[in-house]
């Protein structure tokens, strides 16, 4: 599986509801789809777990209580094909991306984390978005055993020292102004792409 070498890669993580699907899509939306593109890791697995499962995938891809009633299934069904294979599905989610700006948007293991470390040493940054429970549970969570103490909502709560963490509370700096470093890196990276000839693509095996 061929792609070409990004330039950066932003690995996202957080809790559920902490907001990061509305942080990454602001960064895609501040540097444009032409530059930044979204990884959704849990697209391939969804869509995979579908196919498998006979489910109506564009449902498990949305908000709504249909994705609910399998996640914790889903959730199991996820760690067998990574622990066969710890790099399946970040292989998948990565085979079409031809941007300079990669942002990974629900990084929930350190193989997660791991994969893009060592495939990419040199472009990844890991982002860490926080939000309290008090905010969480106004946003709509509520605790699910099977699914918050799951490694997929745990994996990397701790043990991870992230190059930028993001509060995404009422009372804390707006978002535009926590992002503004983040931003300001891809933007240079976005340059040095343009002003030297790309890598050699890089070949998953």
């Amino acid at each position: 599986m061929e792609v070409s070498e990004p330039r950066l890669v932003l690995v996202f993580s957080g809790k559920r509801k902490s907001g990061k699907d509305y942080v990454t899509d602001l960064i895609q939306d501040r540097l444009g789809s032409d530059v930044c593109c979204i990884l959704r890791l849990s697209g391939p697995l969804k869509q995979q777990y579908a196919e498998e499962h006979g489910l109506d995938l564009q449902q498990l891809l949305g908000p709504g209580p249909y994705k609910e009633q399998y996640r914790a299934d889903m959730i199991r069904w996820g760690e067998t094909r990574r622990h066969d294979d710890p790099g399946f599905f970040c292989r998948l989610a990565t085979r079409e991306a031809c941007q300079p700006v990669w942002v990974v948007s629900d990084a929930r293991r350190q193989t997660d984390l791991q994969f893009f470390c060592s495939e990419f040493p040199r472009q990844t940054q890991s982002v860490r978005v926080q939000s309290s429970e008090k905010t969480r549970k106004q946003r709509g969570w509520s605790f699910s055993t099977g699914v918050d103490d799951a490694e997929s909502e745990c994996g990397l709560d701790s043990g991870v020292e992230f190059d930028w963490i993001i509060t995404n509370e009422a009372d804390a700096p707006s978002l535009d102004e926590q992002l503004q470093p983040i931003l300001k890196l891809a933007e240079k990276a976005v340059t040095s792409s343009r002003s030297r000839p790309p890598d050699d693509p890089v070949l998953f095996l």
